[in-house]
């Protein structure tokens, strides 16, 4: 059985336009009903952290994956990464495993900052160029790095519930992107003329509320892949232009959606639907430039199965 490890995947696979395309591909697949997707699987170590297992078979390609992925929160405290995991491909046609990808997480990092791409592209305003990022940890770079990939970001904000932290990502990313990134001490402030809001944190009660929104505005939730876990004021689902979600089954289960319907608040179907939905043109997505967005994303096994076919392909490739 061959094995990859987190250094020859990060020399193999990147957060770039072609992961984002591949991702967008998967979306496709799933609202199309190309995709078998089971629940996932979560393990809550109490007071500690948690595991979830993925998986997808995508028809027509020869391989699936299965993801094991911790998330441990108080691991920054020890100086050890919050997040972990890795993969195992199979062929889709024995059972056989393919490869094991030791990633350490980094795969499903990056599978979840291409998914925010992939939203932002389809729902915000082509001229979004103001990215408000809720979170400070990696997410919250990669997030802001797929952005510049797909919008013309020209200005960024961070918000933390440790200042010090949003402080140092804030001074990390202006570094690295290149463009002005400021540290902002209120939440509400840091949505005032954003075009794109992100929230990516494990939060368990709201970081960002529906006073705060602007007409034209598109959030991505990214945090919420748990029934506690709640980044967006239940009413901004419900005032929402329209909502999206990468799966409805699952954030009908888990997701920002989960708690807009336990608090009582009603969904208009015409205003909502599934990402896929809109990359295949079978919903028109954003229809005004006033409009405001929201993409729930939990986060699905089809992802798993797109980046981790992609990184054995292209380990594939560079072995002949």
């Amino acid at each position: 059985m061959q094995i990859l490890t987190e250094p020859q995947l990060r020399s193999l696979i990147k957060l770039d336009v072609t992961l984002i395309d591949s991702v967008a591909d998967g979306f496709k697949a799933l609202t199309d009903g190309n995709v078998v997707m089971p629940d996932i699987l979560r393990l809550d170590i109490p007071d500690r952290g948690e595991v979830d297992v993925k998986t997808a078979y995508v028809k027509g390609v020869q391989s699936f994956a299965v993801k094991i992925s911790s998330g441990f929160f108080g691991n920054s405290a020890l100086g050890l990464p919050s997040l972990s995991g890795m993969m195992v491909l199979l062929d889709a046609e024995t059972g056989l495993t393919k490869v094991l990808l030791l990633d350490n997480g980094y795969l499903t990092d990056i599978r979840t900052a291409a998914a925010g791409g992939v939203a932002a592209r389809a729902l915000s305003r082509p001229n979004s160029h103001i990215a408000a990022m809720y979170g400070a940890g990696l997410q919250a770079r990669l997030q802001l790095e797929a952005l510049t990939l797909v919008r013309p970001i020209t200005e960024a904000r961070i918000w933390a519930r440790r200042p010090e932290q949003a402080q140092a990502t804030a001074e990390w990313c202006e570094k690295e992107y290149g463009l002005p990134v400021q540290a902002y001490a209120n939440p509400a402030e840091a949505a005032k003329g954003a075009d794109i809001l992100v929230t990516t944190t494990p939060s368990a009660s709201p970081i960002l509320l529906q006073d705060w929104l602007e007409p034209g505005q598109h959030v991505t939730a990214m945090g919420s892949d748990a029934e506690f876990k709640n980044e967006l004021d239940p009413a901004i689902i419900s005032h929402a232009s329209l909502y999206v979600a990468d799966s409805l089954p699952q954030t009908t289960r888990l997701g920002e959606l989960h708690h807009a319907l336990e608090s009582g608040l009603t969904i208009d179907p015409s205003r909502s639907t599934e990402l896929g939905a809109v990359l295949n043109g079978n919903h028109s997505g954003r229809r005004a430039s006033d409009e405001i967005t929201v993409a729930d994303l939990t986060g699905t096994g089809v992802q798993d199965t797109v980046i981790a076919t992609m990184a054995y392909d292209l380990w594939k490739k560079t072995t002949l």
